[in-house]
């Protein structure tokens, strides 16, 4: 009997690949750096080769850790980085241009046009996102019409588009499967949500010739098998799932009002809101949580640009600390009587304000300023802005109700200044799970679920398991004054937007 899932967790910054036991826990984990590139300013790309590269090596790699093959494997999982956008050559799987990543802001002012002419309120009403760059449709009509013949190609039938699960499904079975799931079909702002399918309205708007798409699938789905010469022989591909919606499914977050929140480059919290989408009045996304057996779960999303990416700003931009875990140390060594505020806006400000334009800005500051108090302002940035998500959460969903246990994950969520700060000033619990690889958890879970490693959703969710549990301690008059500088801030940066 096959002892492992084998979770692939392609990244923004790296690949990763993980084996996983029938008990959740991990039996083999291998990693490598994904270099990115910025050819101009709000600019983000990668390689397509490296993405593949670096995922074929690490799978190698943690079959090698545990002395496995392939027959020890009983399926494949895989969960990707969302909206980074991929089109390649069907014949070669050779990529025609760089893949343009989630945070690439090229196509600003595309979609400002788009949104002054009025055509918001279709792609809200069936993908239920907002117009903006970090989604995947603008990024496709822009590799069409930079890379010279590839439009007229596409229509032919010659070339493909896929999220980074797609492309790398394509190339694990040697180009006999393009295919993607439905979370991740529902990020590229061609996908109707309600109806589970591509929308050809929403493809003429954006110029996305058909030929394009791949077929879209269940999360958890026979996504065909691995090429024999790959690992010695075929493997399953059982699942698929955006790295949020996985984290989503590994938090066993599958009753409505549950919440988890990813701490990772960006931050990205999700609201289970159960088989009914909820239309946003607050510039949350309506997303697909996941999709089993044919049956859509729901979410609304915030999406945060900016979260352990203020650390690595403080490392390598300020050169203020060597390793990111010093920013604890030094946050904890502020003064608190001073309130210095980080607008991390370094890619524009997500949700839910969806101000692509603006920038990052500091206030507050003073002489008595220093590496401590920029500190506590990169780390409580990510909190003010979890905060933010959540009163939306709350205003757009009142049949929540106020209170909130937040389950959270990703590497920020190792900072224990971080989440206590984090439940002071939502003023609710937050849980950190034993078990904090979520996002490949929820991955293997779904392939797992597939071909009978893993029991179904109820008796899962059994095995989550607290780590710890941060109560707010911070004095209501404090959290209030806390928000407010905060809220002010923003203000000052969206005002002049």
């Amino acid at each position: 009997m096959a002892a492992y899932i084998l979770a692939i967790d392609q990244g923004t910054t790296s690949s990763r690949a993980l084996l996983v036991r029938r008990d959740g826990t991990i039996a083999a984990l291998a990693q490598e750096e994904l270099p990115q590139h910025f050819p101009a300013s709000g600019a983000v790309e990668q390689e397509a080769e490296d993405i593949w590269n670096t995922v074929l090596t690490c799978c190698r790699a943690v079959l090698r850790q545990a002395g496995a093959g392939a027959s020890d494997i009983a399926a494949i999982g895989i969960t990707n980085q969302r909206e980074t956008t991929l089109v390649w050559d069907r014949a070669t799987g050779r990529a025609i241009h760089r893949a343009i990543v989630w945070q690439d802001r090229r196509t600003a002012d595309t979609c400002a046009r788009l949104e002054g002419e009025g055509h918001g309120a279709l792609v809200h009403a069936r993908t239920g996102l907002l117009i903006d760059p970090y989604f995947s449709a603008t990024k496709i009509a822009h590799i069409l019409d930079a890379v010279p013949n590839a439009r007229a190609r596409a229509e032919r039938g010659e070339l493909a588009f896929g999220t980074v699960d797609s492309f790398l499904l394509f190339r694990l079975t040697g180009g006999r499967v393009h295919a993607t799931d439905a979370t991740n079909a529902s990020r590229t702002m061609l996908f109707d949500i309600h109806k589970g399918a591509w929308d050809d309205d929403l493809l003429a708007l954006f110029g996305v010739p058909r030929a394009l798409l791949p077929q879209v699938r269940d999360c958890a789905a026979e996504f065909g098998a691995t090429d024999p010469e790959l690992f010695g022989a075929p493997i399953p591909i059982r699942g698929m799932a955006g790295d949020q919606q996985a984290a989503m499914v590994g938090q066993a977050c599958f009753q409505p009002g549950m919440v988890k929140s990813t701490y990772g480059t960006g931050c990205f919290a999700l609201l289970n809101t159960g088989a009914t989408p909820v239309a946003s009045r607050h510039r949350l996304i309506t997303t697909i949580a996941y999709q089993i057996d044919g049956r859509r779960t729901y979410a609304l999303e915030g999406s945060i640009f900016v979260a352990g990416a203020a650390v690595q700003w403080l490392r390598d931009g300020l050169k203020m600390i060597s390793h990111a875990a010093e920013s604890d140390r030094l946050a904890a060594e502020a003064d608190e009587g001073q309130d210095v505020i980080l607008v991390p806006a370094f890619v524009g400000l997500g949700a839910p304000y969806w101000r692509p334009q603006v920038r990052g800005a500091l206030f507050g500051l003073t002489r008595a300023t220093g590496p401590a108090e920029l500190a506590r302002a990169a780390l409580e940035a990510v909190c003010f802005q979890t905060c933010d998500l959540i009163d939306a959460m709350h205003a757009d969903w009142p049949g929540q109700g106020g209170a909130t246990v937040l389950r959270v994950d990703g590497g920020m969520s190792a900072s224990d200044f971080t989440m206590q700060r984090l439940a002071d000033l939502l003023g609710a619990p937050v849980d950190r799970p034993a078990e904090t690889e979520t996002t490949v958890l929820g991955a293997a879970y779904l392939a797992g679920l597939q071909c009978g490693f893993f029991p179904p959703p109820d008796i899962f969710a059994q095995s989550w398991r607290l780590e710890r549990r941060f109560r707010p301690t911070m004095p209501a008059e404090v959290r209030a004054g806390r928000l407010a500088a905060w809220r002010a801030a923003v203000d000052c940066l969206v005002g002049r937007d």
